[in-house]
């Protein structure tokens, strides 16, 4: 039914919220901009980095998010010590589905420079046939991430599945009809993700392979009926 599953990252597939939160109010300290609450930081996690800054400090100037861009990447990289890990089950669940023929993707709004680090750290990186980040096209909510990955794989947008845990992932794909599951352990609660009619709703990571079974299993015995 499924033959594309392009995957969130943060939130998604790897527990960071706490190290995002801690690094992005850092880095605002150090520049001398007004404390940043956790739940304003914890609700732009997804966009690309511009667009956060911009929707946490208004009247930032283009200068001023380029600075807050690099204080955070230091922050996050460097100074906070904060553990990021996969969510259970993640990497065993992806490489199953990946063995079975399904083929993955990662849509993200990190910057490629920091997707592919993690990807190495975790591991992850030969599980992924393609992905994109928000420093190399446009940010969440705009689909332009999803259209590129559709296009170089040549997969239909209903063949695909958008899964995610904020508004901005199941908006990009609700706005080119593919459809999405949503995320409820992650940075947004599930009723704000409601409301873009996700196919379906996961708890832990697991539960989208039993999900996608399921969905099969119906389908051979609509076939053998």
């Amino acid at each position: 039914m499924y033959k594309l599953l392009i995957f969130d990252w943060d939130g998604t597939l790897i527990d960071s919220q706490a190290r995002i939160i801690a690094s992005m109010q850092a880095a605002a300290a150090e520049l001398g901009h007004e404390a940043l609450c956790p739940e304003a930081v914890r609700n732009i996690i997804g966009l690309g980095l511009p667009e956060a800054i911009r929707a946490l400090i208004p009247e930032i100037d283009p200068d001023g998010i380029e600075l807050m861009r690099e204080r955070y990447a230091h922050h996050f990289l460097f100074q906070n010590d904060t553990p990021t890990e996969l969510y259970p089950g993640v990497s065993d669940t992806l490489a199953r589905l990946r063995d079975r023929g399904y083929r993955l993707a990662v849509a993200t709004g990190k910057s490629r420079r920091g997707l592919d680090r993690v990807l190495e750290e975790t591991g992850l990186g030969g599980l992924f046939e393609i992905t994109r980040c928000a420093d190399e096209t446009k940010s969440k909510p705009d689909p332009c991430m999803l259209i590129e990955i559709l296009d170089e794989t040549g997969v239909q947008a209903g063949e695909a599945l958008m899964i995610g845990d904020t508004e901005y992932d199941l908006e990009m794909g609700s706005r080119i009809k593919m459809p999405t599951v949503a995320v409820s352990y992650g940075a947004h609660h599930l009723d704000r993700l409601k409301p873009y009619r996700p196919e379906t709703e996961i708890h832990h990571f697991p539960e989208l392979e039993i999900w996608l079974d399921s969905l099969n299993d119906e389908l051979t015995l609509r076939t053998e009926s």
